[in-house]
């Protein structure tokens, strides 16, 4: 399963960085209507963008179903949606848009994996677990707000 994600992740990065696809993504995601100026299907690539997603959430099923050898109405809920949130943002997403990449998605779920293990490895309970993920996911948002600030103050945002 890890070459599965490994394979994914380096796919997912070339197709953002090599193809015209990638750079009108990155576009959409800058400035909708920036982008739909410069000439870009912006419904065309937001209707791609969620078939693209939704195929990733289909496999991440699949291959959390593999991993756990069974499936119930319950898998997937606890704090699912908050570690793919969180582990984007701690990577370095920008919430605004315009910014991201794959590895740096990478670099978030294992920055997230590390401090979950840790405290799992120091029998802390899950709450301590959501407490420290929330205030890691706040610092990673006022950072990337900070930053966004600054360019804009700049002339590069």
């Amino acid at each position: 399963m890890v070459l599965v994600f490994v394979a994914l992740v380096a796919g997912t990065h070339l197709l953002l960085t090599r193809t015209r696809f990638g750079r009108a993504v990155y576009a959409v995601g800058g400035s909708v209507e920036g982008a739909r100026r410069a000439g870009i299907r912006v419904a065309r690539i937001q209707i791609s963008l969620f078939v693209l997603c939704s195929t990733f959430a289909a496999l991440g099923g699949i291959l959390a179903a593999a991993r756990l050898a069974g499936a119930n109405q319950s898998s997937g809920g606890g704090d699912v949606f908050l570690n793919a949130i969180a582990a984007a943002v701690i990577g370095g997403t920008s919430l605004f848009g315009g910014r991201g990449s794959a590895f740096s998605a990478l670099l978030g779920v294992l920055v997230l994996t590390s401090i979950s293990l840790g405290l799992t490895l120091l029998s802390l309970d899950s709450s301590v677990r959501y407490i420290v993920t929330g205030a890691v996911l706040v610092l990673a948002v006022t950072v990337d707000s900070l930053s966004r600030r600054s360019r804009a103050a700049a002339g590069r945002a």
